[in-house]
């Protein structure tokens, strides 16, 4: 959002200078917006100021703006244009971003405007709508800068002259074989500073960070955080050049991911928010109670459980009533240690340090985690009990149950996920 100035102030704006119709001036305000801070205004207006904003925006804009916006915004936006004008924005627009667009609509929509493209984007599109939208071929572009690797730094630059345009980045110049395979990649700087008639092969860089069409789009990232790419080229099984993935579309997926992994944490699922913003309270109760029921009828089956083990000591309760003072603690100890297992399992599966390599490794170590602070705090609990009651059995007791229960709930908390 512009510095200064909140999402409130600038939506009272804008529907001031569209209800007054002072349209040059609010062609000047927009101008001077970033195109998402626009995109979020838009989705935010009544739906006839929506098409009063956008047709103000210039053709660049405009084009920036559609590739931020919802789907349910820019669906209502494009049906308010006629043909030409969708044809030249569908030009304008970010490959990666038309296509998460697309994969939101049915089949005929999709073929409606797919058709509006020309022949060399139509078929990029359709090759980017085939793969899985959680795969590296799902979220890469095809607007990306590529020279063979037998031309000279001229006429590379000279390429780069005519293609950049179209471009999502040129920071990365991809060198390609005759087969069109990747054999090598140069940044924009080393591209410059070598002299004309040097061959690209001379000084292209051979080591090479890629990612195959199929892998998964957190393992992307993964790799893109390593190496502290701006982008990543996107392959096929012969080595071939198919797109690429800039940094912005892994900053969305790590957002992406990490929100997965906290809902998980939460015990629910990121389908509950989808009907968030919906008017319809029943369908936001329905969404909510569908995503957190499985996980609590878990937790409600454990409880059961737990139960049915103290209905087997009720003598014992009865004689040693006391033992009643621990019960809640013993229950808060053993779920915050089972929490703090399942989140480091959850959170290290997210990020990678653990697989289906390390498997049994984790497991063993918070088993052995669970078992040494199950120790120490059966110890403190022990002497506590002691002096506080004077009875060191019953001590004892508790000792030996905080132990076992907080093994217990560290193995399952980190079994289960």
């Amino acid at each position: 959002m512009s510095e200064g100035i909140n999402k409130s102030d600038l939506l009272n704006e804008i529907n001031a200078l569209v209800e007054s119709d002072k349209i040059i001036e609010l062609n000047e305000y927009m101008q001077e917006l970033h195109p998402r801070d626009i995109a979020e205004i838009l989705i935010e207006l009544e739906d006839l100021k929506k098409t009063k904003v956008f047709e103000v925006l210039s053709w660049d804009l405009a084009g920036k703006v559609l590739d931020e916006l919802d789907f349910e915004t820019f669906s209502y936006i494009f049906e308010k244009i006629d043909i030409e004008q969708k044809k030249r924005l569908l030009d304008l627009m970010s490959q990666d971003d038309m296509v998460d667009l697309l994969s939101e609509m049915k089949e005929k929509e999709q073929l409606e405007i797919i058709n509006l493209l020309d022949e060399d984007d139509k078929e990029d599109i359709k090759e980017l709508l085939v793969y899985d939208e959680d795969t590296a071929g799902g979220i890469m572009t095809t607007d990306y800068i590529s020279v063979k690797d037998n031309v000279s730094v001229y006429q590379a630059i000279e390429e780069l002259r005519e293609n950049a345009p179209e471009a999502e980045t040129i920071y990365y110049v991809y060198v390609l074989d005759k087969n069109d395979k990747l054999v090598g990649v140069l940044s924009l700087r080393e591209l410059i500073v070598s002299k004309p008639n040097v061959l690209i092969e001379d000084i292209m860089s051979e080591s090479l960070i890629t990612a195959s069409v199929s892998d998964d789009q957190e393992e992307v990232a993964r790799k893109v955080s390593k190496y502290d790419l701006l982008a990543i080229p996107v392959v096929d099984s012969q080595e071939r050049l198919r797109g690429i993935i800039t940094v912005d579309d892994i900053i969305d997926v790590i957002e992406e991911e990490a929100t997965e992994d906290i809902y998980k944490f939460a015990g629910t699922s990121e389908s509950e928010t989808e009907y968030l913003e919906e008017d319809d309270v029943l369908l936001r109760i329905k969404s909510s109670v569908k995503a957190r029921l499985p996980w609590l009828i878990v937790t409600l089956f454990g409880g059961l459980l737990s139960a049915n083990i103290l209905r087997n000591y009720e003598g014992t309760l009865a004689q040693l009533p006391t033992i009643a003072f621990f019960m809640p603690m013993l229950t808060g100890m053993g779920g915050n240690v089972g929490t703090q297992s399942s989140t480091l399992t959850v959170r290290g599966f997210a990020t990678g340090h653990v697989d289906s390599k390390n498997t049994l490794k984790t497991i063993f170590q918070e088993m052995s985690v669970g078992a040494t602070v199950g120790i120490i705090c059966s110890v403190i609990i022990c002497l506590v009990s002691f002096i506080w009651l004077k009875d060191f059995k019953l001590g004892a007791v508790v000792g030996v149950a905080m132990a076992a229960n907080m093994f217990t709930a560290a193995s399952v908390g980190t079994i289960v996920p």
